[in-house]
């Protein structure tokens, strides 16, 4: 058992779930000031090999494991995030205006189950502030944009929102994600739906034409090309539903799809169902979403041919998790919850087991 599981975890469970998020961040931060200390946790958890590195949509990842949006909502740990071994960073979802989120409390753990539950509601600093801080991000770490709307924006204006977010950030970001699958923001799951998603999807795709060509005039021509853009989507889609979804991503030549956000479902669950009751309504993150999310993953890459990307999230906790999102069709994973089960280990663990098995060899 390593340090982190034998007694960080321990203390840091003792506390509220968003508290010890947000001492965690400031630790970070200021971990990574101490001379000396980004030089010590590049040793102790980056793996550099060829094996790891993956060329999807024109961009080059030292490894395929990210860190997923939720974490890091306001971009203020990309660096150090690539010093535990991140190979990118999705930062989000952020919303055209500052929001405070759903009244707290708004995050807990079934520990039982490895396991959390959360209702946070897209809270975020707003976008320009995330412009702010990502005019200064290291070059060096590949770096995701996922974005959503604000609550109190009707899903009839919602491109709207998203529109905005996009233009903001597309000189900052190497890759957008539209969020419509979050379960925290009332209705926002209805954009899954074919129609008003593939109106929303197709607006955003011209103005990444739009955004890309002006970038080519002022860089002086050259081969023009569209920021890549991902649609996250739920685990809780029916197999049409999926297959609509397949069809709206192929026929706008969307990049690929991120699978899976959390779960409404409470089914299976070894936690008290009284216990699971007082957390309340919210988004199912960890263990419990492991086989749902690969499932999805293996139904989306034999639908569509291997077509575009798909990037494999839920219930990711061993490397074993890990090379069963591959081996399912995922190119990329995230990690969010089994990270904070399983601490910073977890994702040099992960990039050895990938090193050493030769059949997880790039698609793409």
């Amino acid at each position: 058992m390593n340090l982190y599981k034998r007694i960080i975890r321990p203390v840091f469970f003792l506390f509220d779930p968003e508290k010890i998020h947000h001492f965690v961040i400031a630790a970070l931060r200021l971990l990574a000031l101490i001379p000396g200390m980004n030089t010590a946790l590049k040793k102790m958890f980056v793996v550099k090999n060829p094996a790891l590195e993956r060329n999807l949509f024109s961009i080059r990842f030292p490894n395929p494991i990210g860190l997923a949006a939720g974490f890091d909502k306001d971009a203020k740990l990309i660096r150090e995030m690539a010093l535990l071994g991140f190979g990118y960073v999705e930062v989000g979802t952020v919303t055209p205006r500052p929001q405070p989120g759903n009244p707290k409390p708004r995050m807990f753990r079934l520990k039982k189950d490895q396991a959390l539950i959360n209702r946070m509601g897209f809270n975020n600093e707003g976008v320009d502030a995330m412009v702010q801080r990502l005019r200064n991000r290291p070059a060096n770490v590949i770096v995701g944009g996922n974005i959503g709307k604000n609550k109190s924006t009707p899903n009839e204006a919602a491109v709207e929102d998203y529109e905005y977010c996009f233009r903001a950030l597309y000189n900052y970001v190497d890759y957008f994600v539209v969020n419509v699958s979050s379960p925290n923001t009332p209705d926002l799951r209805s954009l899954q739906e074919k129609e008003p998603l593939a109106r929303m999807l197709k607006q955003l795709q011209m103005v990444n034409d739009e955004l890309s060509a002006k970038n080519d005039k002022r860089e002086g021509g050259g081969i023009r090309k569209r920021k890549p853009l991902l649609l996250k989507i739920a685990p809780d889609l029916s197999f049409q539903q999926l297959d609509e979804i397949v069809e709206v991503v192929l026929e706008l030549q969307l990049d690929g799809i991120i699978a899976t956000n959390t779960t409404i479902s409470r089914s299976n669950l070894q936690t008290d169902a009284d216990v699971v009751e007082a957390a309340g309504a919210g988004g199912l993150s960890g263990k419990p979403l492991t086989d749902r999310s690969t499932e999805v993953i293996r139904y989306l890459a034999a639908k569509s041919g291997d077509q575009f990307v798909i990037i494999g999230v839920g219930g990711i906790h061993s490397p074993q998790d890990a090379l069963d999102k591959m081996n399912a069709g995922a190119d990329l994973i995230q990690l969010y919850t089994g990270f904070i089960y399983e601490g910073p280990s977890l994702i040099r663990n992960i990039s050895n087991e990938i090193v050493k098995d030769p059949q997880l060899l790039p698609r793409k």
